[in-house]
C-alpha cells in the first residue's frame, strides 16, 4: 500500500464511481488488469457498466464481454439506471447454437474443446473492436472450463499478457464460485476489489466494499459503505479525520441561556462536543435545540439527525416551547433529518455529516439520539471506533456537537448500553428528583475539557417560555444519585405551574 508510483503510473483512470477514486486516491493506473469480485447481487456489473461509460465520456472505446448474462440483461441493467449503453460494444460470447446437438464430438473433453475457443474468442473480440476499456464476466464461466487451476492461472496469465500488449484497461469480474482459499486470481491481478453484501436480522442489506491491493498505489484500506441507487454505486469513504483540518474560532458561544452558559464556564466551544445524558422525559432534546436555536440566531447553520422522534413531534412540541426552528428551516440555516438506523449504514451517516459540514457549512450537527445509532451498527466496539472518527472530524472541522444519550430507567441508578463518556468534551447530567411531593428537574455539567465550569447543580423546568434555570440547589444531596436526601431549607426552588405540563424529551 505504498505510495511507490513511477512516473508512467502517475496518471490515473478513473472509474466512473466518484467515492470509489476516493478510496483509491484517485483512479486505477491504465493499462493493468484488475479483478472485481463479489457474490452475485453486490454490484459487479453496475460498477462495471459505469466504469465503460466514463471511458466513452472520454472518447475511449468500450468492449463488455459477458459469458454468463445477455445484452438483453445488460441492457435492462442500464434502463433501470436510466443509462444508455450506445458505442459500448455488447458481445455474449456464447451464441445460442453452441448447445445444439449438431455441435457435440467425443473424441475431446468438452471442456479442452470450449476451454480454447472461449479464450480464442475473448482475443478475437478485443482485435476487432481495439477498446481501450475491457470488462470479461465472468471468470467463473472459465475457471469450470479449465477443469484444473494449472490450466485456469495459464489462460488467465495469457489473457493479461495479451491485454498488456494491447494497452487495455481491463475488469475482470468474478462470483466467487472458486474454492475458499483459493488466491489465483489475486495474485495475478494489479488490484483487487472486493464487494460484500451482508444481510441483517432486521433491516435492509448492508453492502460495503474493500481494495485488497493495488500495485504500486496508495489506497485507502479497509471496509467503505457503498449503495446501489439509480445512477450507480454511491460509496461512502470510511472517514479518516486526519485528513480533514481548517483554522477556525475558539471563542465560545452562548448556549442562549446565560445559567447554562454559567454552568458550562462560558458556554460551548467551536470545535468540541457535549453529550447530553440522563433519563427519558428529563429535556435533552429540549436542551439540545435551545443551544441550536442560539447559534441559528447567530446567523449559524445547523443540522439536525433525528434518530428517535417524528420529526413532526419535535417541530410542535418546539414550537410550543417558545423555539419554534421552522423559520429556519424555510429559510436553509437549518436542516433535520429523520433518520431510519435500520436503513442506514454507518458510513453513509457519516458520509452525510460530511456534506453537511463542506457543503453546507454548518457550524451546529446535533445526534439525537446515541442509542438509536447504536443499533445501526454491528457491535459496540465499532460504535466507539465510527463515533471517536466522526468527533475528531467534527472537532477539526470547529463544529459544536451536540449529542444525546438516553439512559435506562427514571430515579435511582440509571444505565447506558455503553458508556461513551470518554469521548466527550462536555458532559451535562439531567436528573429527576422529588421535592415537596413534586417531580423536579436538575441539570449539572460535570466534566469540561476546556474551561473550570461550575460545578454547583442547579434546578431547572420546561415551560410555555422554554427553559428556565434556577439557582444552585443547596438543600439536597444525592441528588444525581437519583436518591436525594434533604438536608435543610436554605434556598429556594422553582414554582411550578399546575397548568403547564413540562414533560419534555
Amino acid at each position: 500500500m505504498g505510495d511507490r508510483t513511477t512516473g508512467a503510473a502517475q496518471t490515473r483512470l478513473s472509474t466512473g464511481t466518484s467515492g470509489l477514486d476516493d478510496v483509491l486516491c484517485g483512479g486505477l493506473t491504465p493499462h493493468r488488469l484488475y479483478l472485481v469480485e463479489g457474490t452475485p447481487g453486490s454490484g459487479k456489473t453496475t460498477l462495471a457498466l459505469k466504469f465503460l461509460m466514463n471511458g466513452r465520456e472520454n472518447a475511449e472505446r468500450g468492449l463488455y464481454i459477458t459469458l454468463s448474462e445477455t445484452v438483453d440483461e445488460l441492457t435492462a441493467v442500464a434502463q433501470s439506471h436510466s443509462w444508455t449503453l450506445d458505442d459500448i460494444d455488447l458481445y455474449e460470447l456464447v451464441a445460442e447454437d453452441e448447445y445444439s446437438s449438431d455441435r457435440e464430438q467425443s473424441l475431446l473433453h468438452p471442456s479442452e474443446v470450449e476451454l480454447g475457443e472461449t479464450v480464442r474468442g475473448i482475443i478475437n473480440l478485443v482485435e476487432e473492436n481495439n477498446p481501450t476499456r475491457v470488462v470479461l464476466d465472468s471468470l467463473s464461466e472459465l475457471r469450470l472450463l479449465a477443469q484444473n487451476p494449472l490450466r485456469y492461472r495459464r489462460q488467465i496469465l495469457a489473457l493479461k499478457h495479451f491485454f498488456a500488449r494491447r494497452n487495455c484497461t481491463v475488469l475482470m469480474l468474478d462470483d466467487r464460485t472458486a474454492e475458499p482459499g483459493d488466491l489465483q486470481l489475486h495474485s495475478i491481478a494489479h488490484g483487487v476489489v472486493s464487494l460484500e453484501q451482508l444481510a441483517n436480522d432486521f433491516g435492509s442489506e448492508r453492502r460495503r466494499l474493500r481494495v485488497i491491493k493495488m500495485r504500486g498505489l496508495k489506497y485507502h484500506g479497509g471496509y467503505h459503505d457503498f449503495t446501489i441507487e439509480k445512477g450507480g454505486l454511491c460509496v461512502y469513504p470510511r472517514l479518516i479525520a486526519a485528513d480533514h483540518a481548517r483554522d477556525f474560532s475558539a471563542d465560545a458561544v452562548t448556549t442562549g441561556l446565560d445559567e447554562l452558559d454559567a454552568l458550562l464556564g462560558g458556554g460551548l466551544v467551536p470545535g468540541t462536543n457535549a453529550l447530553l445524558a440522563g433519563p427519558a422525559g428529563v429535556g435533552k432534546t429540549t436542551t439540545a435545540v435551545r443551544c441550536m436555536l442560539a447559534a441559528l440566531n447567530r446567523g449559524e447553520k445547523a443540522a439536525y439527525f433525528l434518530f428517535d422522534e417524528r420529526l413532526s413531534t419535535l417541530l410542535t412540541r418546539s414550537r410550543a416551547l417558545g423555539m419554534d426552528v421552522q423559520p429556519f428551516i424555510d429559510n436553509g440555516q437549518l436542516e433535520i433529518r429523520q433518520i431510519d438506523p435500520a436503513e442506514l449504514s454507518p458510513g453513509e451517516f457519516a458520509s452525510a455529516v460530511r456534506t453537511t459540514v463542506e457543503k453546507d457549512g454548518v457550524n451546529v450537527v446535533a445526534i439525537d439520539s446515541l442509542n438509536a445509532y447504536l443499533h445501526a451498527m454491528p457491535s459496540d466496539n465499532f460504535l466507539v471506533l465510527q463515533m471517536h472518527e466522526l468527533l475528531s472530524y467534527l472537532a477539526q472541522q470547529g463544529v459544536v456537537s451536540l449529542m444525546i444519550l438516553g439512559q435506562h430507567g427514571v430515579t435511582g441508578e440509571l444505565r447506558t448500553d455503553i458508556d461513551i463518556s470518554y469521548l466527550a468534551d462536555t458532559v451535562m447530567m439531567l436528573r429527576f428528583f422529588e421535592a415537596e411531593g413534586e417531580v423536579r428537574k436538575s441539570i449539572a455539567v460535570i466534566k469540561t475539557r476546556t474551561s473550570d465550569h461550575e460545578r454547583s447543580i442547579r434546578e431547572f423546568k420546561i415551560d410555555a417560555t422554554g427553559i428556565v434555570i434556577g439557582e444552585p440547589i443547596r438543600s439536597f444531596s444525592g441528588v444525581l444519585s437519583g436518591t436525594p436526601v434533604f438536608t435543610q431549607r436554605t434556598d429556594a426552588l422553582l414554582q411550578l405551574d399546575p397548568q403547564t405540563s413540562d414533560g419534555a424529551k
